[in-house]
């Protein structure tokens, strides 16, 4: 038995920003995708999944009612029957490992639930997010929802704010084009938790929140625009922008060793970087306007290409 693919997502802008309001911009990454399984010689890994969705289904049963209702008895008996979530989305990358799982849950046990293929109203979004977000919570403690929706729905989603989501598109890629968004691996894991628990922490201050305020959601919120419109001189323009105020003001998500690889984006403007998720390691999202400069810049280090322009 193998159920549908959901792909893994990657959050173009708008990480940190979003819990405070900032526009944010999801895209489906389909190169990492996962499925519901079920195999009749298991591996260690597919056990190891199996106990984990065990768990997890433990916990749905305890989200409120009003929100969504699941056919409990039908996934506790197929969980039984040895089911796990076979996937290569790395986990920790920032690249929605946990997101991809929730929508295959949620799609496959969800009763009434709300399809791809019904007019997607706001309120309709918004009421997916929610339900998501209560059942993302299981793994970070806290969850906006945004990585389930989007593999959900399998479709750039723009955030405008905390209850103004919707569906987007976005500008059709360049084959030739020289500009590129592109992953850099650190090939650290990061945690999510510990990451967001700093953020919270360091929001006590007054001056971390004028600086969120008003230079990195500014800058998330002009990047985001700036890519949805194809203005590429701006966009370059604001991703230095936010590249330098990550490094200024969230070196604890940045591993140690890319904090000088960072700079030297910077410097050069042979790319920039900035976080991919919650940082710590995983992934790093790299902007460039000359892929074949950002890769000789960032020689032995691993690149994936994710966007050209």
């Amino acid at each position: 038995m193998k159920g549908p693919l959901f792909y893994s997502k990657i959050l173009l802008f708008g990480e940190y920003g979003i819990i405070k309001d900032s526009k944010g911009l999801s895209i489906p990454y389909s190169f990492y995708n996962g499925a519901l399984k079920t195999d009749k010689n298991p591996s260690k890994e597919a056990k190891k999944s199996n106990e984990s969705l065990r768990r997890f289904a433990e916990y749905i049963e305890g989200i409120d009612t009003n929100l969504v209702t699941f056919d409990l008895e039908t996934l506790k008996n197929h969980i039984e029957a040895g089911m796990y979530f076979d996937s290569s989305i790395p986990q920790g990358y920032g690249v929605g490992s946990s997101g991809a799982l929730v929508a295959a849950i949620y799609d496959k046990y969800a009763q009434d639930k709300i399809t791809v293929l019904e007019n997607l109203t706001r309120e309709k979004l918004l009421k997916l997010k929610a339900t998501f977000s209560a059942m993302e919570s299981f793994f970070h403690g806290k969850s906006s929802g945004l990585d389930p929706l989007n593999s959900y729905l399998s479709i750039p989603i723009l955030i405008n704010s905390k209850d103004n989501i919707e569906a987007t598109g976005i500008p059709s890629q360049k084959a030739d084009g020289k500009g590129a968004v592109f992953l850099l691996d650190s090939g650290i894991t990061g945690e999510t938790a510990p990451m967001i628990s700093i953020f919270m922490e360091n929001m006590k201050q007054e001056g971390f929140r004028k600086m969120i305020k008003n230079q990195f959601i500014k800058h998330t919120d002009a990047c985001v625009e700036d890519f949805l419109k194809g203005d590429i001189k701006s966009l370059f323009k604001n991703t230095k922008q936010l590249s330098k105020v990550v490094l200024n003001h969230f070196k604890p998500m940045i591993p140690s060793q890319f904090h000088e690889l960072w700079k030297k984006g910077i410097e050069t403007n042979h790319y920039y970087l900035k976080l991919c998720g919650s940082g710590g390691g995983g992934y790093i999202l790299g902007f460039t306007e000359d892929i074949a400069k950002a890769k000789k810049s960032l020689s032995g280090h691993k690149l994936e290409v994710v966007y050209n322009f």
